[in-house]
């Protein structure tokens, strides 16, 4: 199956930075489907108007006038869940609470043709554990997407695997995130573990840094100044990171 028309639950910073690079850089048709219309109108001006939205990126360079045109012509916006019906993949990025996220999934089980893939862009949860409430035969096409905020900057997709997941679904998915350019890191979903390879490994990094401030050994600024200049790290552990909600 050729994947054309993917389906976004839930905008926001993250919903709308990857519909921008699978419209921008993919081509391919973007549904975003939110709770409100403010929602999705906030949705809207992030992706033609924030400072990771294409009107920037035209201005900067890295992205053509008629690409920019295009990629907005091709997200569409709806508040209803089965505007999302025909999807060919559909990318949950609704707010990091397990129930949550298992109930959307449920409901979407219901109302998603049979052949469509699902996938989440949790920072953390155990894939299978996502998938407890869909049908035995979407677990054969339910996997995850993480993708890095801001997602029109970090160009990091790790695609998690369940042993339940299909070898072509994961084959198709890899492809989607490849034509959106993104870099895609592969790994094994693992239950009784939270985040993947991008934050385990940041978050190791972090308990040592603070174990060296906590031990006197060195100030915050200075564990921080050591990454960032020994490390060309944008940011570190304790200054300004940005991430979901900040400016960056």
């Amino acid at each position: 199956m050729a994947i054309q028309h993917i389906g976004l639950l839930g905008g926001g910073v993250m919903g709308g930075g990857i519909a921008q690079v699978l419209a921008s850089f993919g081509g391919y048709r973007v549904t975003i489907r939110d709770l409100t219309q403010q929602l999705l109108d906030d949705t809207r001006a992030e992706i033609v108007e924030g400072k990771w939205g294409v009107k920037r990126a035209v201005e900067k360079g890295k992205l053509g006038f008629d690409q920019a045109a295009r990629a907005i012509e091709l997200i569409d916006y709806t508040l209803k869940v089965e505007d999302l019906a025909q999807c060919d993949l559909i990318i949950e990025a609704v707010p990091e609470k397990l129930e949550l996220k298992q109930s959307v999934f449920k409901e979407l089980d219901e109302i998603a043709k049979a052949d469509a893939i699902f996938a989440s862009n949790t920072s953390g949860f155990v894939i299978a554990e996502l998938a407890a409430d869909v049908s035995d035969a979407r677990k054969k096409r339910f996997l995850g997407m993480h993708f890095s905020n801001p997602v029109p900057v970090m160009r990091m997709c790790e695609v998690i695997t369940t042993p339940q997941c299909e070898d072509a679904v994961v084959a198709e998915v890899v492809e989607v995130a490849e034509k959106a350019g993104r870099a895609v890191c592969m790994v094994k979903d693992q239950p009784g573990t939270y985040g993947f390879i991008l934050n385990r490994v940041f978050a190791a990094a972090y308990r040592e840094a603070k174990k060296i401030v906590d031990d006197g050994l060195a100030s915050e600024e200075d564990v921080d100044k050591a990454m960032i200049t020994g490390r060309n790290w944008p940011a570190a552990f304790f200054g300004n990171r940005g991430g979901i909600g900040k400016k960056w």
